[in-house]
This record gives structure tokens, C-alpha cells and sequence, in this order.
């Protein structure tokens, strides 16, 4: 079970799952940002779209370059956001296309810890900011501050211990304060600063939780998928006494990412 493999095949799926939070989170972070207007922008890792959303929404930007090696990501995105100053491409972070004018920023949304050498995907980028470059990006608290998935992986490991080691608390130990800002002082940035931004994920009901689970795009979904019918039953119901011992009614769990930026010292002049 260890060499399961996430899964990112379908962005109606990932958008369910996630991108119902991902774009609160989206929006606070961009807040925190507080980027002038008019700005050049590189995301890496746009999934399905939450933060290329916020960009176009609160930055007033020149243009939008936003790349992802997913193309069922990519194609949801592509559809819901239809702006001629965007503009889409599959690539992970050391292959989109150079640009013909320097960028003035370079956010990571929710992608950094998928990254597996994540200090060179930032310092790659360097060369095509312009000095004093914003680069921001926010990661998930997976250890205490994503509640909804810290029940389900302490649920599925009680049922499974071999699910501890493809918890994202255990698989990810970037998304936390300390590394998080040691990873942007390692790449070169200034002006480091780390902040939490926290938000409510409300569920109607707990199969509002759960059949997002059943959507097999993501880590928590893919290993949910791997299950033989009577195991994901019998998670289904461990996670059902753990978060409604009492009622069948809505419920609220609290959501936290780490949100790390700086600004670059070179570029392109």
C-alpha cells in the first residue's frame, strides 16, 4: 500500500473534494499578498483554478500565465474561467514557456508539498522575475489545522495501520510554519514572512463529507478507491460515529493552510 499512487484524473472530482475550500483560502491569501494592480503574473500548480480565480478577481492583473501537469485539471479550469488577460498551459514547474517580458509575481497554490524538489521549482523561476519579485505560496496544515482530513486519516489508520504512512501529515512534513519559511530563506528570498489562514468547512450533511471521498482525485480519495467494498464501508461508518455521535444533522470543521512569501533580489532587468 505504501506505492499508491495519488490520483489526479478528473477536476470535476479535485474541485468537489478541494476547490470548494481551496478558493476561500485563495482569496485570503491574495488579501494577504496585498499586490499592486497591473501585474504580471506566473502560477504553478493552478489545478482546477481557485487561485487564478482570485487573481482575476482581486489584483486587476496585466496577465495571467498558469500552468499544471494535469490536463483534467487544466480543462475545468479552462471552462469556468474565460478572461482574455489568462492563459493556460500544461507544465509542471520546470517547463512552461519562458516568458518575453519578465514576471513581477509567482504564486504556488496548494503545491508545493506535491513538488518533489520544491526550493529548485522556486529557484527556477527566479531568472524570469523582475528584481524584487513578489513569490508567495500556501500550503495545507495537515498535522493539526485540516480537520476534516486529520479525522479521516486518524479513522483510516485506526481500521488500517499501513494508512499512517500515506497520511499527508506523515508524507509532508513541509507544510508547517518553520519549514515552510526555510524553504523560501534556502531559495534566496527577502522579506520572508509566514502566516496562517484560516477558514470553516461546513457540511450539510456527512454525505456531504463523505462522497467527495468516493471522487478518486486526490490522496485521501485515492486511497479510498483502493479499498475492497467492505473495507470503505466499514471507514465510512468509523468516520460517521466520529463526526456525528449524536445526529445525522450539518456540521463545521475548521481548515487551516500556512501561507509563506518574499520577493526576489535578481531577475531579469
Amino acid at each position: 500500500m505504501n506505492d499508491l499512487k495519488d490520483s489526479w484524473a478528473s477536476g470535476n472530482a479535485y474541485d468537489v473534494f478541494i476547490g470548494r475550500w481551496s478558493r476561500l483560502v485563495a482569496k485570503e491569501f491574495i488579501r494577504w499578498l496585498e499586490p499592486p494592480t497591473g501585474l504580471r503574473w506566473l502560477e504553478l500548480g493552478c489545478g482546477t483554478g481557485a487561485l487564478t480565480s482570485a487573481l482575476i478577481e482581486l489584483t486587476a492583473p496585466t496577465s495571467v500565465l498558469a500552468g499544471d501537469p494535469s490536463e483534467s485539471l487544466l480543462s475545468l479550469a479552462r471552462k469556468h474561467i474565460v478572461d482574455p488577460r489568462v492563459t493556460f498551459v500544461a507544465a509542471s514547474s520546470g517547463n512552461y514557456p519562458p516568458p518575453t517580458d519578465p514576471f513581477d509575481a509567482c504564486v504556488f497554490g496548494l503545491v508545493l508539498n506535491f513538488i518533489p524538489d520544491p526550493q529548485s521549482a522556486i529557484e527556477s523561476i527566479m531568472p524570469f522575475l523582475a528584481p524584487g519579485g513578489i513569490v508567495g505560496g500556501y500550503v495545507w496544515d495537515y498535522t493539526a489545522g485540516m480537520e476534516f482530513l486529520r479525522v479521516f486519516w486518524d479513522a483510516a489508520s485506526a481500521i488500517n495501520p499501513a494508512a499512517i504512512d500515506l497520511d499527508e501529515a506523515k508524507r509532508f512534513p513541509l507544510c508547517a510554519p518553520g519549514p515552510l519559511r526555510s524553504l523560501f530563506l534556502s531559495a534566496g528570498l527577502n522579506n520572508v514572512q509566514v502566516k496562517p489562514i484560516g477558514i470553516r468547512t461546513r457540511f450539510v450533511s456527512f454525505m456531504d463529507y463523505w462522497e467527495p471521498f468516493l471522487g478518486g482525485t486526490g490522496p485521501a480519495p485515492s486511497y479510498v478507491t483502493s479499498l475492497a467494498p467492505e473495507a470503505r464501508q466499514q471507514l465510512m461508518e468509523n468516520l460517521r460515529a466520529r463526526l456525528l455521535p449524536g445526529g445525522d444533522g450539518s456540521f463545521e470543521l475548521a481548515a487551516r493552510a500556512w501561507a509563506a512569501q518574499g520577493s526576489s533580489s535578481t531577475g531579469q532587468r
